[in-house]
């Protein structure tokens, strides 16, 4: 789970759009290819790696040697373009220009780690120096507002041409029907397709009036989107020092107010004590603002150290360990031994289902895991 492409693509566009692409030609791929370019470590999906990819996303790729490597790829690859496809079929267009790509590679690979920061799955801003994960808790995966406010200007201050307008209503109906049917807030919705209604308005007046908006109407867009992340920057840190101050009678290690999708006044909690998570919710607009479900999910049981030692030896297991953030174990025991299940309180709380929610290793009565030739599906709760 990364933070999606629409939204690295978009920054990348937007981004050049607001002035960029004036430095040289092919400024905008070098954008946009640079903000998706630390994603390249995703195709460990395609060997069905399963758990194990959890151990290798978001490190080397998205840490400093990467951010400080990959924009020579980058760069190297649209002048690798421009030099044997584009200009041998258009010779009389000027050549990229080798230093204004490489920045501009620069400047769009570090826009993906930042990104991608920002949510509950985490990064390891510093492979291979240090194995560390940091956590933003600002925005959920997917952010519709961030689409609204960078895709609209990219809308707004297109050329008019039939396909692009075809792709940008291809674009704006598959996330008007992911948006309409997600489990999110009815006002969220209206709002959604209030902001698409008002775009296609502003579209069809532009066209009819022979006014495209400017360039400045791009600036503002990103600035507005940056201003919007800082400020759940913000509510984040707020809420997490407000859950704390709440509870005085738990012993509080660590909290984790996640964002929830396209409501920025709603977040889920997750308590962390010595011994299990507390489950919650946090509301700015509600009275109180913290609410705890009641539900807690202890760390491990008590009198099976051995067994949760054995099935953490998993090679499945130590994988998703070394992702984990609020990592618990639940021992069952059965005739032929034990079944370890391993989570993590961050999805549990929120429903999520596959290799994210959690992984079953069986263990023997003699300690050792019993092999299991499934898939990483069938492993999953």
């Amino acid at each position: 789970m990364t933070m999606d492409p629409i939204t690295h693509t978009l920054t990348g566009a937007a981004l050049s759009r607001a002035g960029l692409r004036q430095t040289t030609p092919l400024a905008t791929a070098a954008l946009v290819a640079g903000a998706n370019a630390p994603d390249i470590d995703g195709l460990i999906y395609l060997t069905g790696a399963g758990y194990q990819a959890l151990a290798l996303r978001r490190g080397w790729t998205h840490g400093p040697l990467a951010v400080a490597l990959l924009p020579f790829a980058v760069a190297g690859l649209v002048l690798a373009y421009d030099r044997w496809l584009r200009r041998r079929r258009s010779p009389e267009q000027p050549p990229a220009r080798w230093w204004p790509l490489l920045l501009l590679s620069f400047l769009g690979v570090l826009t993906h780690p930042v990104l991608d920061w920002l949510n509950t799955y985490g990064i390891r801003l510093l492979m291979p120096f240090s194995r560390q994960w940091f956590y933003g808790d600002a925005l959920f995966i997917v952010d519709p507002w961030v689409w609204l406010l960078l895709g609209g200007a990219l809308f707004l201050t297109g050329r008019a041409r039939l396909q692009t307008t075809l792709a940008w209503a291809l674009l704006g109906g598959l996330l008007t029907l992911l948006v309409l049917t997600a489990p999110i807030p009815v006002a969220a919705k209206v709002v959604w397709s209030a902001g698409l209604a008002a775009l296609a308005a502003a579209r069809g007046m532009a066209a009819r009036t022979r006014r495209q908006p400017s360039l400045r109407f791009v600036q503002v867009a990103v600035v507005l989107a940056a201003l919007y992340i800082l400020g759940m920057i913000g509510a984040s840190a707020a809420a997490r020092r407000q859950v704390r101050h709440a509870l005085p009678h738990l012993p509080v290690e660590r909290v984790m107010v996640a964002p929830t999708p396209a409501n920025p006044f709603m977040g889920e909690v997750v308590v962390a004590t010595p011994t299990a998570y507390h489950l919650g919710a946090f509301h700015w607009l509600g009275t109180p603002r913290l609410r705890l479900s009641g539900d807690t999910i202890p760390l491990r049981p008590s009198g099976h150290d051995q067994v949760i030692a054995a099935a953490a030896a998993d090679p499945d297991a130590r994988a998703y360990l070394t992702w984990s953030r609020f990592p618990f174990f639940q021992v069952q025991e059965s005739a032929d031994g034990y079944t370890v299940f391993i989570g993590d309180a961050r999805y549990t709380a929120m429903g999520r289902a596959g290799e994210l929610s959690g992984i079953r290793v069986r263990v023997g009565r003699d300690l050792r895991p019993i092999e299991d030739r499934g898939t990483a599906a069938s492993r999953a709760r």
